[in-house]
């Protein structure tokens, strides 16, 4: 189950496109505001990695590890539907129609539902199929170029309102942007473990059939139902 809330945590971290020609010129983060405001529908390609830094007896000079990877294609639609498709090394859907969240596994034959829920408008799902402005739930700070982007780091706000403010499991979220285009997703968690998310071949508002965030699972597939 792991990998599969991984997997909610990037793709729904996961983020995508704007149609709107960016002046090259534009701050990161009006690029990705501009992304969030005019992108409608969006489809492509991701590889997920999972970093961690060398240990006492590796080499200190290579930089951060790769000890995961991940790779598929994402789809979603705004407000509140997307699916995560991980095809490689391992078959997983992560789904949600806006009401549910169902997490799906080939190997185990295996399909959870669970509520959508609010949690969801606090997270970085809220990037990719929010109905609201982005400011609403983060701060948006410019950083530095690095990699041929223009990185902006999303600092959550506090909600008043909220029962639990600690449920985003990252410390740090940072996002690249190209040409009004976000091209990489960047989440660390406490422990320093880092999560790098790539997104490539990506179609912005796409014609997405009416069914195409419903699940069935396959006939003799074990259901577990979350509340």
């Amino acid at each position: 189950m792991q990998r599969l809330f991984s997997a909610l945590a990037i793709g729904i971290a996961s983020i995508l496109i704007s149609n709107v020609a960016i002046a090259e010129g534009e701050s990161g983060s009006e690029q990705l505001r501009q992304f969030v405001r005019n992108s409608k529908t969006a489809e492509g390609d991701f590889v997920q990695q999972q970093l961690r830094a060398p240990k006492a007896n590796e080499p200190q000079d290579k930089g951060l590890k790769v000890v995961r990877q991940t790779q598929g294609q994402f789809v979603f639609q705004r407000p509140g539907r997307f699916v995560w498709d991980t095809q490689k090394p391992y078959e997983q859907k992560l789904i949600t129609n806006g009401t549910q969240l169902i997490l799906w596994d080939k190997d185990l034959n295996q399909a959870t539902f669970r509520p959508a829920g609010q949690a969801l408008a606090s997270t970085p799902a809220a990037i990719l199929f929010g109905e609201s402005s982005l400011d609403q739930h983060f701060e948006l700070i410019d950083g530095e170029e690095r990699l041929g982007m223009k990185w902006v780091a999303l600092v959550p706000k506090k909600d008043p309102n909220a029962k639990n403010q600690n449920d985003l499991p990252y410390t740090k979220i940072s996002i690249g942007m190209t040409n009004g285009l976000p091209k990489a997703l960047e989440l660390i968690d406490g422990l320093g473990s880092v999560v790098l998310v790539t997104l490539d071949n990506i179609k912005l508002n796409v014609n997405l059939p009416a069914n195409r965030f419903n699940f069935i699972p396959p006939k003799g597939a074990e259901v577990v139902r979350l509340n």
